[in-house]
């Protein structure tokens, strides 16, 4: 018997990455990458051109995100998939966060790399997102690895104290969008203290710093309006503008922004 266990052990730790894109999945059954899964809907009608990956808040899942049907379905209906990536025990294990853990810049990785392999989503047909604190996964995705990703449109998260350097970043940030409330306590936008020994980033510092490594042109800043939210698109950015929307709301994802977002940065319905 113990030999037995042992055996399907080793079997299942030696299970490379292209195997493990091998075992059916999708709807009520997660994805299983290295290290942890996704869970992916695609829209009904097939027409399918792209996907949206999405990092959830804190003390949620990857399950408890697809039950969040506005966001889903308005992602559906820009003819994306939606694909919402699972942390551990509710959180990330980015730079400077306060749940150190799995190695979450190769985890994403391979979450990319398995959406290839198994559904052609390819660096030019998806998006990475989040709200809150998987926005600020987003964010270090961007930063890390942007070259795997078409664009970036996130919510009410940025960077985290010490926030990293624009050298760190590489040059390839993808195109962004990013939402957040004047009213948000739960992420304010100038950062704030937990515990004295964590610190959320200043989102206006965080947003700089993605600017200056993808080279926009700040200088010729304008005025776009999405959602009825007054932005700050900044072009001419190595790969695509760079926008801002700062709204009088809180801590939130809506839908509405999500449909204005995923139009601009390229994936009308």
């Amino acid at each position: 018997m113990i030999r037995s266990i042992l055996f399907w052990y080793l079997v299942l730790t030696a299970m490379s990455s292209s195997s493990l894109a091998a075992v059916p999945c999708g709807g009520s059954v997660a994805c299983p990458v290295e290290g942890g899964d996704y869970r992916i809907e695609a829209p009904k009608d097939g027409d399918i051109r792209g996907a949206y990956v999405f990092f959830h808040g804190y003390k949620s899942s990857a399950q408890l995100q697809m039950q969040q049907r506005p966001l889903v379905d308005t992602t559906l209906s820009h003819h994306l998939a939606f694909v919402a990536v699972d942390g551990t025990n509710g959180s990330w294990s980015f730079p400077n966060s306060a749940r150190p853990g799995r190695d979450e810049k190769k985890f994403i990785a391979d979450v990319l790399e398995d959406l290839r392999q198994r559904y052609g989503f390819t660096p030019d047909k998806t998006i990475v997102g989040g709200f809150s604190i998987g926005a600020s996964m987003a964010w270090y995705t961007a930063c890390q690895q942007g070259e795997k990703a078409a664009g970036m449109l996130t919510f009410s998260g940025v960077f985290w104290d010490p926030l990293p350097k624009a050298q760190d970043c590489v040059a390839d940030v993808p195109p962004m969008i990013h939402f957040h409330g004047t009213a948000d306590q739960t992420f304010p936008l100038e950062g704030r203290s937990l515990g004295g020994h964590f610190h959320q980033g200043n989102a206006y510092d965080s947003v700089a710093i993605l600017r200056s490594r993808a080279k926009c042109d700040t200088e010729h800043a304008k005025t776009i309006t999405l959602d009825d939210i007054k932005c700050q698109d900044v072009p001419d950015c190595i790969r695509g503008d760079s926008i801002m929307c700062i709204h009088n709301g809180g801590h939130e994802a809506r839908a509405e922004m999500l449909d204005a977002g995923l139009t601009a940065v390229g994936f009308p319905r």
